[in-house]
């Protein structure tokens, strides 16, 4: 059986996981979508409920979530589909082995059932905006601190890749945490490939990339206005 809410919000009430998407178990992608939706709308709820954002960034968890959870219904449909044990089944089944044969067709397929693979739609921009920050290997203080431990606080965290004290958040200081850091290797992404180095990074506490600096603050403004309210 596959099923999916047709909104996973409705005033006060709010869907995720089981409760707003069923399908078959293939692939294990059930726990994953659903750990998704909740970490995505976890920081966006406590936001609203202590004022801190309006009530419409609830709306971006239906605008988000949805959508994935639409595709994983589409591909584990399409994964029983190919476990039928018919003639036209098995020949079809042969096709698309040949097809995850190639290396273009297998890191596609790993990205999509793995999650890696998202992309919200936050605007044109940089290849990093809307999709999971890397866990680069980062120098900060003279140490070495790998990125997704910045986010064990739960709190957005503007990472300053350019000079120290080149960014300024002004009054978002309480709210975001801003941290300037280094990294010589490549930034490089799943489906994607290596990409521009930015100068700096605004990352959601959900770590999905929610500004990118390529020189200039040009638009940091408005995408900490959006996502984690107006100034004080």
């Amino acid at each position: 059986m596959t099923r999916q809410a047709a909104t996973y919000r409705k005033g006060r009430v709010l869907l995720a996981g089981d409760a707003a998407h069923i399908h078959p178990p293939v692939g294990g992608q059930g726990l994953g979508i659903g750990v998704q939706d909740a970490v995505n709308l976890g920081w966006k709820l406590a936001q609203v409920v202590r004022k801190t954002s309006p009530d419409s960034l609830l709306d971006t968890y239906h605008a988000e979530r949805h959508p994935v959870g639409a595709r994983v219904l589409h591909n584990t449909m399409a994964q029983m589909a190919l476990r039928r044990g018919d003639d036209r089944t098995r020949a079809l089944g042969d096709y698309v082995a040949e097809f995850l044969g190639t290396d273009e067709a297998r890191l596609r397929l790993a990205a999509e059932m793995s999650g890696l693979g998202v992309h919200y739609d936050l605007g044109e921009g940089h290849p990093l905006l809307g999709r999971r920050m890397p866990d680069l290997d980062l120098v900060t203080d003279a140490r070495p601190l790998r990125a997704f431990t910045l986010l064990h606080r739960a709190r957005p965290v503007l990472i300053n890749l350019g000079e120290p004290g080149e960014i300024d958040i002004g009054r978002w200081a309480n709210r975001v945490s801003l941290i300037d850091a280094s990294y010589a290797g490549n930034w490089e992404l799943p489906l994607i490939g290596v990409v521009t180095p930015p100068t700096a990074v605004l990352v959601r506490p959900d770590g999905y990339v929610a500004w990118v600096g390529e020189g200039t603050q040009d638009g940091l403004t408005e995408a900490l206005t959006r996502w984690f309210g107006p100034p004080e």
